[in-house]
């Protein structure tokens, strides 16, 4: 029997596809051709299900593989017993339980049926379901609605996933309006897909993501965090970002993008802040492999996405051709920090993207690149841990077409940061700090711990920003002028 038997809903040549998905099956038929006969040994259904099904036929790899089956989760460990390397029940209220065996991370859960409250994104009802049809007609979209049958590797596709994977098209199993209702964060889910894997949805996924939009306040902060930083780490940000604009998602998950669109200016006074912030975005991608840090990464990727959102609420005209936009690093600063706050987000991941944004102009405050040591010395301290993610915001916040003027901007750039560099040989400037420490400064000037030391220290600092390192006796000299003219 083909592996590909029980399709329905599939139409045209597939040929291509199903023999990708076949050479794939094979690839990892160690592992689930293992797990599936000892499942069969036992009487209880399996299939790998969902996304690993999809990513299979995309030639997509991962070691993290996801299984429905007829077995109850205290079968299912039963049968992972002396199998599996690892097992873990964390999710087990809900059906699912998780196993390591090598290098694969598997989640097996029950056939499961659900019925929601419209009012809320939480079930009402969580029961087990009866087949492994019922399990794929709950899920979000046909795409990820297949599975494969172990360890026959029959193929199961009654909502045509196949054939939307080969077309690169985003549809719901059922109307997209039922499935939006179930569950609405499976909109913000089709933008990321989008931006994912390129595909495109359904014009009537897109007609119930505009007309249901609001719907996505129901849910959880934490799960449109989720699901937002994946949209943005993925390969194609800026697809999934328009699509939360044009259908209204963004008005109620982050206002503050879709604000930038106030700002096209038909008199073209200034650049379209909007289309602006997306081309960043993409620089600021190409840039990435820079970084000393796990990519794709979401700080540098988000400062650059909302850098200019201060801008609306700073705008100002001066005269019929001019307008400005004072202040808006310090501005986007705040209001970064309180939409990232409402979305839950770390303490730190707001304060390194905040900080990125309150810096992005510092750069092109110095004018036309005669830095002192002393400016490049107090740049590198305000950056602080962020310094190379700044390079990169600021070097991707270039996006003007004037050849001339992009090229001696980079070179400005190119200087700054061998400016840096060569300071950071000679005056290790990664470990900024005066020449005197707390206990040397009390012991000098003969006073107590208190507001007069943090004074006399920040006075040092100044110091060490403005001529560099001058050793402990130097420093002690004038440490004891400042004092003295101050008393």
């Amino acid at each position: 029997m083909s592996p590909f038997a029980d399709q329905s809903g599939s139409a045209g040549s597939l040929s291509a596809i199903q023999r990708r998905g076949v050479q794939a099956l094979l690839k990892i038929a160690p592992v689930i051709d293992e797990l599936g006969t000892r499942f069969a040994a036992a009487g209880h259904e399996i299939a790998l299900v969902g996304g690993p099904v999809r990513d299979i036929l995309l030639d997509r790899g991962s070691k993290d593989l996801d299984f429905a089956t007829s077995a109850h989760p205290d079968v299912v460990e039963q049968l992972l017993a002396g199998w599996a390397t690892h097992i873990w029940d964390i999710g087990k209220a809900f059906g699912t339980i998780g196993c390591r065996k090598g290098d694969w991370v598997l989640e097996i859960t029950t056939y499961r049926s659900e019925s929601y409250d419209p009012d809320s994104r939480k079930p009402k009802e969580i029961s087990y379901g009866d087949s492994l049809e019922g399990d794929l007609a709950r899920r979000d979209f046909a795409m990820n609605a297949m599975a494969v049958r172990l360890p026959s590797h029959q193929w199961v596709d009654p909502y045509g996933g196949i054939e939307d994977v080969a077309h690169k098209t985003i549809r719901t199993p059922g109307t997209p309006e039922d499935s939006f209702s179930d569950d609405p964060l499976r909109m913000m889910r089709a933008a990321r897909f989008a931006a994912q894997l390129g595909f495109t949805p359904d014009p009537a996924v897109v007609a119930a993501m505009t007309a249901m939009a609001e719907r996505i306040t129901i849910v959880s902060a934490e799960r449109v965090r989720d699901e937002l930083v994946k949209l943005v780490c993925s390969d194609h940000p800026r697809i999934g970002l328009d699509l939360l604009v044009s259908t209204g998602l963004a008005d109620h998950v982050l206002p503050e993008l879709p604000a930038l669109l106030q700002l096209q200016d038909e008199h073209h006074r200034h650049k379209d802040v909007y289309e602006h912030s997306l081309t960043v975005l993409d620089q600021a991608i190409d840039l990435e492999s820079r970084l000393d840090v796990p990519t794709p990464d979401f700080v540098v990727r988000f400062a650059s996405l909302i850098h200019d959102i201060g801008k609306p609420k700073t705008r100002r005209f001066e005269g019929e051709r001019t307008v400005t936009f004072h202040h808006h690093d310090v501005v986007g600063a705040k209001l970064a920090r309180k939409r990232m706050k409402a979305l839950r987000f770390s303490n730190e991941q707001i304060d390194q993207v905040s900080k990125l944004i309150e810096l992005h102009l510092r750069f092109h405050g110095y004018g036309t690149g005669e830095w002192t040591d002393s400016a490049v010395r107090r740049y590198v301290r305000d950056a602080g841990d962020q310094l190379d993610r700044l390079h990169i915001l600021t070097r991707a916040d270039c996006t003007t077409r004037n050849k001339r003027k992009a090229d001696a901007l980079r070179a400005a750039y190119d200087d700054l940061e061998a400016r840096i560099e060569r300071l950071k040989e000679q005056e290790e400037l990664d470990a900024l700090r005066p020449d005197l420490d707390g206990n040397q400064i009390m012991e000098i000037l003969g006073i107590p711990p208190g507001r007069e030391v943090g004074e006399a220290y920040k006075f040092l600092m100044n110091l060490r920003l403005d001529q560099g390192p001058l050793g402990e006796d130097e420093a002690r000299e004038e440490l004891l002028r400042w004092w003295s003219s101050r008393s």
